[in-house]
């Protein structure tokens, strides 16, 4: 993983005496140019959300773009604060979110393009400050621990860290029902815990240890041997047991797709799907998370992208993650 830090944050002190302004005052053309901005850096930054996202109608798109950079500079702050101390970054963060809080206020600096997206984004489909505040928090968890003694600890972190990407890509699809929040928590959930078992062994080098402490004691699999990067078949049984885990939040979020907009609906049961095809990776690599990076290869994306627009025509509600086919892994 790169350490060096976006070009946004090496700006950052230029913008510092920059005057806000109101998005009514802010040309249409500039707004234009931030969601560009906010689509090519999403195109990069992550295929899978970029793949799904392309199922939208355009505004609301669009609005994923802003969504997905907001967040994306925040879990920045700490992933890729090069040579900065903690003190330092604590002080970013406290930044972060009064600029963030400048927005709801309905101000921001019209050279931070990201922001005048996000501004537009929160104003249009009216998002709640809460989960952007609490994805601060998460990341600040990062900077105060690097175990997690139970599972309990660790959903309040993927609850931080990615529920809150579910609130609020929520309020921008729309729903019919607010029990939909709680299926869109879920999912957040079992993303979340895809990411932790497939970055297993980065995190390692980063000297973090996100499995549950107690459960690795439960299969008798050690810190040592983690870090030294043994799959043995105490490691398997552990990712066996969390791999089951992720899919049970996976099963418990697909229903709530229903409650979405009908033109919503495709790109949310692709990027759900389509994430969950991790886990399926990370099996056929023998559980390999150290040495074999899972990723769900091109040909598997369009076959997925398939069987889910396949599954709505025919009239299926939904189908769990364990309910699709598996592929033979392909080049991207």
């Amino acid at each position: 993983m790169s350490r060096k830090a976006p070009v946004y944050f090496e700006r950052s002190a230029l913008f510092a005496n920059q005057p806000y302004c109101r998005l009514e005052d802010l040309d249409q053309g500039v707004i234009n140019q931030a969601y560009e901005h906010c689509r090519q850096i999403t195109r990069q930054g992550s295929k899978t959300f970029y793949f799904g996202a392309r199922f939208l109608p355009s505004s609301k798109r669009r609005a994923m773009w802003a969504v997905y950079n907001f967040c994306r500079l925040t879990d920045d702050m700490v992933d890729k604060a090069e040579n900065m101390g903690i003190p330092e970054i604590c002080a970013r963060l406290v930044e972060w979110e009064a600029e963030l809080l400048q927005t709801f206020d309905g101000q921001v600096r019209p050279v931070k393009l990201p922001m005048v997206a996000w501004l537009h984004t929160a104003r249009t489909f009216s998002l709640d400050a809460q989960p952007p505040l609490d994805l601060i928090k998460g990341v600040r968890m990062d900077l105060e621990k690097n175990r997690y003694a139970n599972f309990e600890e660790l959903h309040l972190y993927c609850y931080r860290v990615a529920s809150t990407v579910g609130l609020m890509a929520s309020k921008v699809m729309g729903y019919s029902d607010p029990c939909a929040l709680e299926y869109a928590v879920n999912l957040g959930i079992a993303m979340q815990l895809t990411n932790i078992l497939r970055d297993v062994g980065e995190d390692a080098q980063l000297g973090r240890i996100y499995l549950p402490q107690d459960e690795m004691a439960q299969f008798g699999y050690t810190e040592a041997e983690l870090l030294r990067g043994e799959v043995n078949h105490r490691f398997i049984q552990l990712m066996q047991f969390q791999i089951e885990r992720a899919r049970r939040y996976y099963r418990q979020s697909l229903p709530g797709i229903e409650y979405l907009p009908e033109d919503c609906r495709l790109s949310i049961t692709v990027a759900a799907r389509l994430y969950s095809r991790i886990l399926d990776v990370i099996e056929r690599n023998g559980y390999d998370v150290f040495t074999r990076r899972a990723f769900v290869p091109k040909k598997e994306k369009v076959r997925g992208l398939a069987s889910a627009w396949l599954g709505r025509k025919l009239g299926w509600r939904w189908l769990s993650p364990a309910a699709l086919p598996s592929y033979e892994e392909a080049d991207a």
